[in-house]
């Protein structure tokens, strides 16, 4: 878990993130969005390290990682595994090399200990045999998979993922997607994701915050963000007309579910009996 308490961050006389405080849970993939300008990407690098906020606290399960030592900020790094933008990978270095080099860094295991470390992650993100392969023949979506294999190799609690559809088709981005859900979940890892794509935060949004002028402006989930009131929100998500349209036909079939499901449980809690075939 991570929770953030009243940061602040300014630049000279310009303040990017005015007191924002947000718990964000393991087992879930937390979603930061706002458009160019929100504080959002400041905000994250708040919380990995590479900014320091000039009021408020970052804690890491109870530790205020702004407080801490360079020691102990390193044991806190240890644990965070960084899915960057661009996915960062060496060109010069294979699949198996990139992947492998955060355990040349942080651990002293054995070559065969890594290999198979590597193996076993590489394998989990359905890439198995291209060990030998350099980012100049990976496609967008296996780039990005091999730098969701390279974050997870050191079996981190924290994942940040900064715009991790980046480039990538509607379709590889559901697939990108849909492995960070199954890890967070698998791992039960306290996943942040920096992201535009409107479909990862109905696909993966189980804690969505939207930040506007380095504010915290609105927090919820996925389901929650479909009957939400608040216009500058809406204006940001909502954009198009088409987008409009699909909002209210979605509030339209979720306010039908939720009518049907209270029909189901008057129909379940009436004693009298009742036929089934009607």
């Amino acid at each position: 878990m991570i929770e953030v308490k009243h940061i602040k961050k300014t630049f000279g006389d310009k303040t990017i993130i005015d007191d924002v405080s947000v718990k964000m849970d393991s087992g879930k993939c937390n979603l930061i969005i706002g458009s160019s300008g929100s504080g959002k990407t400041v905000f994250m690098k708040c919380l990995v390290g590479l900014f320091v906020p000039d009021a408020g606290e970052i804690l890491y399960h109870g530790q205020d990682f702004i407080q801490m030592n360079g020691p102990e900020k390193k044991e806190i790094r240890k644990q965070i595994g960084m899915l960057f933008q661009g996915s960062a990978l060496f060109d010069s270095l294979t699949v198996e090399k990139n992947v492998m080099f955060p355990l040349n860094m942080f651990t002293t295991d054995s070559y065969r200990q890594k290999l198979k470390r590597v193996n076993e992650v590489l394998d989990r993100v359905n890439l198995e045999g291209a060990n030998k392969k350099f980012p100049a023949e990976l496609s967008g979506g296996m780039k990005k998979r091999v730098g969701i294999a390279r974050a997870i190799v050191l079996n981190p609690q924290y994942l940040f993922c900064d715009e991790p559809n980046s480039g990538l088709d509607p379709l590889t981005s559901l697939v990108i997607d849909r492995l960070i859900k199954e890890i967070t979940l698998e791992y039960k890892i306290t996943t942040v994701v920096n992201t535009h794509d409107m479909n990862s935060v109905m696909e993966i949004g189980d804690h969505i915050i939207y930040m506007h002028q380095g504010l915290k402006e609105w927090e919820g989930t996925n389901k929650e963000i479909i009957f939400s009131k608040n216009d500058k929100l809406n204006e940001f998500i909502f954009a198009s007309e088409f987008l409009k349209d699909a909002k209210d036909m979605r509030m339209l079939e979720m306010s039908g579910k939720i009518d049907n499901d209270r029909n189901m449980d008057d129909i379940m809690n009436n004693d009298a009996p009742f036929d089934v075939s009607q």
